[in-house]
């Protein structure tokens, strides 16, 4: 099936998302049997239902007439990027520098696997942490995953 570009799809909507005041983070078109285009987005405080149902619904005649798959049917869903949500974009690492991330390697460096520390630096290849007073730098091509680290207890789970 063919689609118009995720970068086309996103441009459409971000008018959309500036006057709502919310952060669009990712625009994900998944193909197969029952094609889905998945818009996450975020705003400050938190996503809650009510801010996707009426994003949902302001993107939707925008959407119409984009015809992003060419008339070919599609589900449209809105969420937000969830708590494990890797860090991908300059943005996304910006907005955890000083917090708790959690680091995944495809395999082990010094001995292990999963790191957890507060993210202190970034560039386009390396990630530095602090973990416990000592510094760790990982490079991006050896990480498998990067997200802030959840505190289940600060949730109250």
């Amino acid at each position: 099936m063919k689609n118009k570009s995720i970068e086309e799809i996103q441009a459409s909507l971000q008018p959309i998302a500036d006057e709502l005041g919310i952060e669009i983070v990712e625009v994900e078109f998944k193909q197969g049997k029952e094609p889905a285009l998945t818009v996450y987005i975020d705003i400050e405080g938190g996503v809650d239902l009510d801010t996707c149902e009426k994003f949902h619904r302001a993107i939707d005649p925008v959407l119409d007439e984009v015809d992003p798959t060419f008339g070919t049917p599609y589900t449209l869903n809105v969420s937000s990027p969830g708590l494990d949500r890797p860090l991908k974009t300059a943005r996304d690492y910006e907005k955890a520098m000083g917090k708790k991330v959690e680091i995944k390697l495809f395999a082990p460096q010094q001995g292990k696997k999963l790191y957890e520390g507060t993210l202190k630096g970034h560039d386009e290849n390396c990630v530095l942490i602090e973990d416990k007073g000592e510094e760790l730098k990982f490079e991006k091509s050896k990480i498998a995953k990067i997200c802030k680290a959840i505190d289940f207890a600060a949730l109250g789970l």
